[in-house]
């Protein structure tokens, strides 16, 4: 487990570490957080994909899409236990780690090497979210494609169009030329 976020544990961490998280599988479709709940827990995707959306004038619209080996939570939430705007559904089966954020802080306190490791979970978090808003602030439509196909291909193989779409912040029909467009140069 963890291997993008790489943090040695000791033995004694890791033991506490199992005591604190809890496993817990949804099936497709299944909601995991749902608008005005308080985001409690951070999410460490152990198989399947999730999907982080919002509705906007009638809209759905994705902002995040996690699978493998990587961590979905609602930031704001998370941190200011208030409710959320956001909400979370699987798009596949779904195997998650759930880090309950009072537990996990606590034990964070106790053990460095824990600590640690959740701190890499929020900084790639971070990072995931920092290199998404500057390629929509910045890039074209060809390029922000190009990136996701590069960073994130499991999610071009995996996601419903009409989420990759709205991820990428284009209609279903601009992603479906910039698609053909990239296959053919």
């Amino acid at each position: 487990m963890v291997t993008r976020f790489h943090s040695p544990l000791t033995k004694e961490s890791l033991h506490a570490l199992a005591d604190v998280i809890v496993c817990r599988k949804y099936k497709k479709g299944e909601r995991i957080l749902d608008e005005g709940e308080v985001c409690k827990c951070l999410l460490y995707i152990e198989k399947g994909m999730l999907r982080q959306f919002y509705f906007k004038h009638g809209k759905d619209l994705t902002e995040h899409l996690g699978y493998e080996e990587g961590v979905v939570v609602c930031l704001e939430s998370y941190f200011k236990q208030e409710p959320t705007r956001l909400m979370i559904e699987a798009l596949e089966p779904v195997i998650v780690w759930e880090f309950e954020k009072e537990k996990i802080e606590r034990l964070s306190l106790e053990r460095s090497d824990v600590g640690v490791l959740y701190r890499r979970f929020f900084e790639w978090s971070l990072i995931d979210s920092q290199i998404k808003a500057d390629t929509l602030r910045f890039e074209s439509a060809h390029e922000r494609y190009n990136k996701l196909l590069h960073l994130h291909p499991e999610i071009l193989k995996r996601a419903p169009l009409v989420y990759v779409a709205s991820l990428l912040q284009m209609t279903p029909e601009t992603l479906s030329r910039v698609r053909a467009s990239s296959i053919h140069s």
